[in-house]
């Protein structure tokens, strides 16, 4: 296992603004009343767990497709991919409003392109969302010449999609990059021959948890990653 450079807090940069007008808040309404303060404060309790983001682990192999994003695979099928237009494989990943919903890199790879796709906010566990909803593609080149697209799709109630990685960056695997505020899936398109390692209903784990496996990995075909817990 190798631990990426985590230069973040484990709470998200993103959440900051919301956490500390939130806590302001509801140490004024306390003063004022101790009960009507209440609902500030399990707004407070749901927002701190909500932006959190603790450092994760991934696993060795330069084959390797990392999930991006904590939460329930609803998707592994063959599928067009609009974004790199090719043939490819794709695996969704669903995130709860109680899953963590900071975004990783899948692999290690060059940013050759991201666009942004402004549409609808149907929940994200429905196909349609893919090509639907609001959304945030990226298309990662790897080293050994694969291409791997991640889309970050809102959902019925996310309301902003944050990435921040810029054409030409390079990413490493496991590399935060983005962040969906409350409910929403990230989409992963791979290349044709890739391995997937997980099945709808697995629970997945953003960069400890193994998706696939890119073609030119030696592994059989039909093995199945562990799943981890969100």
């Amino acid at each position: 296992m190798k631990t990426p450079p985590y230069p973040h807090p484990l709470i998200a940069r993103e959440g900051w603004p919301i956490l500390i007008g939130a806590l302001i808040v509801s140490i004024l309404v306390s003063f004022w009343s101790g009960w009507a303060s209440i609902p500030f404060w399990l707004f407070t309790l749901f927002a701190l767990q909500f932006f959190r983001d603790p450092p994760r682990q991934a696993c060795e192999g330069d084959f390797n497709v990392l999930s991006p994003a904590d939460g329930r695979i609803v998707c592994v099928e063959d599928a067009h991919d609009p974004y790199a237009q090719r043939d490819a494989i794709k695996i969704s990943v669903f995130m709860n409003v109680f899953n963590v919903h900071s975004n990783r890199s899948p692999v290690d790879g060059q940013v050759a392109s991201i666009d942004y796709f402004p549409g609808k906010f149907f929940n994200a566990a429905l196909d349609k969302a893919s090509l639907e909803n609001e959304r945030s593609a990226m298309v990662l080149h790897t080293a050994g010449g694969h291409v791997v697209t991640a889309v970050q799709v809102a959902g019925l109630v996310a309301k902003r999609i944050l990435c921040h990685a810029a054409q030409g960056d390079v990413l490493y695997a496991g590399q935060r990059y983005g962040f969906i505020r409350f409910g929403s899936r990230v989409d992963v398109y791979l290349p044709q021959g890739s391995r997937p390692r997980v099945a709808v209903g697995d629970k997945v784990q953003a960069t400890s948890t193994v998706l696939a496996e890119l073609p030119g990995s030696s592994a059989a075909p039909d093995d199945h990653a562990e799943s981890n817990n969100a």
